[in-house]
């Protein structure tokens, strides 16, 4: 009997209307767009600005486009997986909000909160459910209003986030296509460089946090640009040489949409030309555990059967971490 593998069957992508351009940028710190570009790759971001909208809204229009385009009846859904940083609510979690907007009355749901990485946990936790035999049809999403969370008097991290979201249907293959194998990574001593001081247990909200402007996200980006690029080249090579193949059985690589010189640091190191590497950071900044999902959605049309795709990340924590899917869809 062949092995079973969880197949991308269905990618959905969402980002918001409004568009945040570094030209509007250069109106609320002290940048330029030369300055940002050169730095990040990154000319615009999209910002989710309708009152009562959040996280689990834009979440619901990718669930929307995934059902459509697989046919899917929200009954049918098994298991949603909702990779963030960003929840509606500290709880519940957004994932049961998604199940409840979109009417999938039968499933069942959970966060993962990995950051940037955060998707290919997601993805790679929902493949296992698959492979077992437990479930057909189970959703991974990353979706991050980030905005949320952004300081904008802060020059350092408002040029870089945006909102957005993205997701895939995993269901059962026996074509030797799917999600074929993962190298995931954490190093909890990589937090104080990357985090939100404020708003947890270990500092819960105040008058005095809200103040000190502690609910915002701060980023050391030295240690973190050079943990990422490491990290991410470091699991890549070990998927590689675990799956017996090399830098040119690469179709396509998908790197977190951090920064454009982080993506094209690894790029470099592997030696995968650019015209194999996935890019829209330039449009959407970084979305978080948004990007490989977005990136997958852009290019969809240009992927096919059996293309090996080397899914890359790295975020706060630090986690990190490179996944293998050849293409099913």
């Amino acid at each position: 009997m062949s092995k079973i593998h969880a197949a991308i069957t269905g990618v959905g992508g969402y980002v918001p209307d409004d568009i945040l351009s570094n030209a509007d940028l250069e109106k609320m710190v002290d940048t330029t767009d030369e300055w940002i570009t050169t730095r990040t790759g990154i000319k615009e971001r999209r910002i989710l600005k309708t009152p009562g909208k959040a996280t689990s809204d834009m979440g619901v229009e990718v669930v929307r486009q995934i059902l459509s385009k697989t046919n899917t009846t929200p009954d049918e859904i098994d298991m949603l997986i909702c990779a963030t940083v960003t929840p509606d609510t500290a709880f519940p979690d957004t994932a049961n909000t998604i199940l409840d907007k979109v009417g999938a009355k039968s499933a069942f749901g959970y966060d993962i909160n990995a950051a940037c990485s955060g998707f290919l946990f997601a993805l790679t936790t929902g493949a296992k459910f698959i492979e077992s035999g437990m479930y057909k049809k189970v959703i991974i999403i990353g979706a991050d209003k980030m905005s949320s969370i952004v300081d904008y008097t802060d020059r350092t991290t408002c040029i870089i986030f945006g909102d957005g979201a993205g997701g895939v249907m995993l269901e059962p293959s026996s074509d030797g296509n799917g999600v074929i194998d993962s190298v995931l990574r954490s190093d909890g001593s990589g937090r104080e460089f990357l985090h939100m001081k404020a708003g947890g247990s270990l500092k819960p909200a105040t008058a005095e946090t809200v103040a000190k402007r502690e609910h915002f996200v701060y980023q050391d980006g030295k240690p973190v640009f050079k943990a990422a690029v490491n990290g991410m080249v470091n699991t890549v090579n070990q998927v590689l040489e675990r799956n017996n193949m090399t830098v040119d059985d690469i179709t396509w690589l998908v790197p977190h949409q951090a920064n454009m010189r982080i993506i094209n640091s690894v790029g470099d190191m592997l030696d995968i030309p650019k015209e194999k590497t996935m890019v829209n950071i330039h449009k959407y900044g970084n979305t978080t555990a948004g990007t490989l999902p977005l990136c997958l959605w852009e290019y969809e049309p240009l992927l096919k059967k059996g293309d090996n795709l080397m899914l890359t990340a790295f975020g706060g924590g630090f986690t990190w971490g490179s996944t293998l899917v050849k293409w099913h869809n």
